[in-house]
């Protein structure tokens, strides 16, 4: 981009928002910048726990409306790109000292008729010590319940958002932050400064502050704005992965005596991801991590259904983020804080529109920005339609949406790829993964391998189309191989090399 250049639309914030806001913008012809001071998800939207669901707690607290539109996106969403999301089914034992039976019917009635369903099949009773859910779980479980929601690759949607963007005309800035914003004659003039040195000036139309945990510090710090009608609470979430605790492929929602609720789900082939914690949380959200008590505290919620016991030694990665949740008077409980939403247009009379972004949840991101959008096409005068509710993102345009039919044509025509790895480049890139591959026609075609399965063709790969600029970009945002490469001395030893390959190559800035 030139100095001083000139966009209908600057979007501060490369999490999930941001994304979405920068995307449905470019695809109704706005000019676009988006600017992000780390990697992209590299916060709050990779430390999910990783699902486009409704929300059946929520019911618990009333939440209607929000849950009926997280319902109407989960369809929505598992269309629009079937390589990094999909079906998945929960199994909730039943404890008749927690919540009544007919209480979890009657909430699963309405979960599976708030919006209309097409993919997810519904709920049912289950007898535990017939299903094959039941066979892990301690013998005092006998009865349960299964229904529907859905699995998504929480990092990866935020990068395919932001690649659609960028395809779509917007420039994507990753590393560069907001130093200052200010209106004048009409217009947001805005400085950005990148991580190394250099600044960049530019003008815009309208500003979206989709700054997640920083929203309210952007404000008031390099946006100049006073007070505002709404704000964030801050509620970290942590979540701990062990070795597979279970054969099968169900999840569990699991309810604790605290009224909380503790997810367990098959992960990476190898691992189970439990989680999630919710504890106020009032420091930097760049430096959130999971304390001693709260790996206690999921490895104990854990136990009272397994029959297999885990212990903070069983524990091999552990993630957390902060959820910048929706304030509201009188939600002293943070499981009991609105997953909502509230978009906050300042837009005076003869003055540049600001949009700020308080609240949300991954499975409602479109519908979010689509709103933004539309609040700020209205603003600028440039009324164009919403879009994005039938378009794929890139790499989901899979016939009727049908990933394992893609996945075995894909490996039926790169015969020569290890099956794994046709499946993981068919399940991480959808119909892109060709563009990884590229010419090759044997395994050395790919170039050097850093480690089991990856190549210097991805690698060129995100670093050209998806910002990947570091190891840790690669093996724990654009892919988990991180992972699976945990070990003495392993895992550090292809993060040096991988870095000193991202180093040797000459890196341009991605527009």
């Amino acid at each position: 981009m030139t100095q001083g250049a000139r966009y209908d639309l600057l979007v501060v914030g490369g999490g999930i928002n941001g994304a979405g806001i920068a995307r449905d913008a470019a695809g109704r012809g706005l000019s676009v910048l988006l600017c992000e001071q780390d990697d992209l998800a590299s916060h709050t939207s990779s430390a999910s726990t990783k699902l486009i669901h409704g929300g059946l707690r929520y019911l618990e607290y009333r939440e209607f409306g929000l849950v009926r539109k997280a319902l109407q996106e989960r369809e929505t969403l598992l269309r629009a790109a079937p390589h990094i999301m999909w079906p998945l089914r929960f199994v909730m034992p039943h404890m008749p000292d927690l919540r009544p039976a007919w209480l979890i019917r009657t909430g699963l009635f309405l979960y599976d008729h708030l919006a209309r369903r097409e993919l997810l099949p519904g709920s049912r009773g289950i007898d535990m010590h017939r299903h094959p859910a039941g066979e892990p779980l301690v013998d005092s479980i006998r009865r349960g319940f299964v229904y529907s929601d859905g699995w998504v690759d929480d990092a990866r949607l935020v990068v395919l958002n932001a690649v659609d963007a960028a395809e779509r005309g917007a420039t994507v800035l990753t590393r560069t932050k907001l130093v200052s914003a200010v209106r004048a004659g009409g217009e947001w003039h805005a400085r950005l400064e990148s991580t190394d040195g250099r600044v960049i000036d530019m003008r815009a139309g309208a500003t979206a502050n989709a700054a997640g945990p920083w929203v309210g510090e952007l404000l008031q710090g390099a946006l100049g704005r006073g007070a505002t009608t709404h704000s964030v609470r801050l509620v970290k979430g942590s979540h701990i992965v062990t070795r597979r605790l279970f054969t099968h492929d169900h999840a569990y929602i699991f309810q604790n005596p605290d009224k909380r609720i503790i997810f367990a789900i098959p992960y990476e082939h190898d691992y189970t991801l439990i989680g999630t914690t919710d504890i106020e949380y009032r420091g930097d959200p760049a430096r959130v991590a999971i304390t001693a008590g709260e790996t206690q505290y999921l490895c104990d919620s854990i136990n009272r259904y397994f029959k297999r016991k885990i212990a903070p030694a069983d524990v091999c990665w552990t993630y957390s983020g902060v959820r910048p949740l929706l304030e509201e008077e009188g939600a002293d409980n943070p499981s009991a804080v609105t997953r909502d939403y509230r978009l906050e247009l300042d837009a005076p009379p003869g003055q540049a529109p600001l949009l700020s972004v308080f609240g949300g949840k991954i499975t409602t991101f479109r519908k979010l920005a689509e709103e933004a959008v539309d609040e700020l096409s209205r603003a600028l005068e440039s009324p164009a339609p919403a879009w994005t509710a039938g378009a794929p993102l890139p790499g989901g345009d899979i016939a009727n949406a049908s990933f394992e039919r893609f996945a075995t044509q894909f490996g039926q025509q790169h015969a020569w790829l290890p099956a794994d790895l046709a499946r993981r480049y068919a399940r991480a890139y959808g119909t892109r993964a060709a563009y990884v591959v590229g010419q090759a026609r044997a395994l050395d075609d790919l170039g050097h391998a850093f480690a089991p399965g990856l190549y210097e063709s991805e690698l060129r790969y995100l670093r050209d189309t998806e910002w990947a600029r570091t190891a840790h970009d690669v093996l724990w945002r654009r892919s988990k191989l991180g992972l699976h490469l945990v070990g003495p001395g392993t895992l550090d030893t292809v993060t040096r090399e991988i870095d000193a390959w991202f180093a040797r190559e000459d890196v341009t800035p991605h527009a």
